[in-house]
């Protein structure tokens, strides 16, 4: 078994205020899988709503057309940030690390504010679910120095 060349991928934004006109982030990922070579099966923008967060997340894990959910925006601290809470309570195997090091490349660019991302990743149906931030900066960083460098592989190691 080999890491797959292609990875099927669903983009979630989590916002109450951004429309697909102005959903850059979410057009961010979709644009930098695409170009990887990956495929988006699926796109969609929920409000900060736990239960629909979950709900569809767990609707799209169980697509046999889905290898990866990445989900940005509702990571931070705010009152409506609840992102976090909805996966971090579905990952089977977390994958600390993600955070961590998102975290720290994060700081080497906009300093100590970095600890206020909760950006997470992990297992969950034998799916690659990654929870990263909003905004369009964050996004970039996520998908060029972590995400895209290794999602083909998280994808193969999941399917173990």
């Amino acid at each position: 078994m080999a890491a797959p060349r292609s990875v099927r991928c669903a983009v979630v934004t989590v916002s109450d205020t951004r429309t697909v006109e102005t959903d850059t982030s979410g057009a961010l990922i979709r644009e930098r899988l695409e170009r990887a070579g990956h495929a988006v099966v699926f796109y969609a923008i929920v409000p900060d709503e736990r239960e629909e967060i979950g709900r569809l997340v767990d609707e799209l894990v169980q697509r046999p057309d889905c290898d990866a959910v990445l989900l940005n925006g509702g990571t931070g601290i705010a009152r409506r940030d609840v992102t976090y809470e909805a996966i971090a309570e579905r990952i089977e195997k977390r994958l600390d690390g993600f955070g961590e090091l998102f975290r720290w490349l994060s700081y080497r660019e906009i300093g100590t504010a970095a600890m206020l991302s909760r950006a997470l990743a992990g297992v969950y149906r034998g799916r690659i679910v990654i929870a990263m931030p909003g905004s369009t900066g964050a996004v970039r960083l996520a998908m060029d120095e972590l995400v895209l460098p290794e999602l083909a592989h998280l994808v193969f190691e999941a399917r173990k």
